[in-house]
C-alpha cells in the first residue's frame, strides 16, 4: 500500500494505544464504549494511523462529533475532511438529518467546520472552577 493511499475504518481494541495518546479526553473504558458502540473511526495514510473521529449523540438522538484530530505529521492533506466526510456519509446512510459539534472559541478548528458547511447554533460559557475553558462554540449541519 503507498503511504499517501488513506483508508477509514471503524476503531477496534487494537487502537487502544494510538487512540488514547492521540484522545487524552477519553478514558480507557470510554474508549472500550466507543468500540463496542461503533462511534469512532480511524483514518491511516498506508498502515500508519494518522488521525481519529469520535462521536456520541447529542439529546440522546443527534450525531455529534465529539473530536476530530489530524496527527500534525498528516495535517494540510485533506484528511480532516476526508474524515469529516465520511462520518457525515455514515450518519446519513442511518437515517439522520442533522449533526453537530464543538470547539472552543480560541481554536482554528471553527474555521475548518464553517468552510465544511456547518452553521453557527449558540454557545456556552463555563466558567465555574471545575470547567473554567473559553468559551464552547456550537455548530450544525444539515445532511
Amino acid at each position: 500500500m503507498k503511504e499517501d493511499t488513506t483508508q477509514i475504518r471503524n476503531v477496534t481494541a487494537a487502537d487502544k494505544q494510538f487512540w488514547l495518546e492521540t484522545d487524552r479526553h477519553l478514558s480507557e473504558r470510554g474508549f472500550e464504549q466507543k468500540v463496542r458502540d461503533g462511534q469512532g473511526y480511524v483514518i491511516t495514510c498506508g498502515s500508519i494511523p494518522a488521525g481519529i473521529l469520535r462521536y456520541g449523540l447529542f439529546w440522546d438522538s443527534i450525531p455529534f462529533c465529539n473530536m476530530l484530530y489530524i496527527d500534525e505529521k498528516f495535517r494540510r492533506r485533506g484528511l480532516g475532511k476526508e474524515l469529516l466526510q465520511f462520518w457525515e456519509d455514515r450518519m446519513r446512510q442511518a437515517g439522520c438529518k442533522v449533526v453537530m459539534t464543538s470547539t472552543q472559541s480560541d481554536e482554528s478548528a471553527q474555521h475548518f467546520y464553517r468552510k465544511s458547511g456547518y452553521r453557527d447554533a449558540g454557545a456556552l460559557l463555563l466558567n465555574t472552577a471545575a470547567l473554567n475553558q473559553p468559551t464552547e462554540l456550537f455548530f450544525i449541519k444539515e445532511i
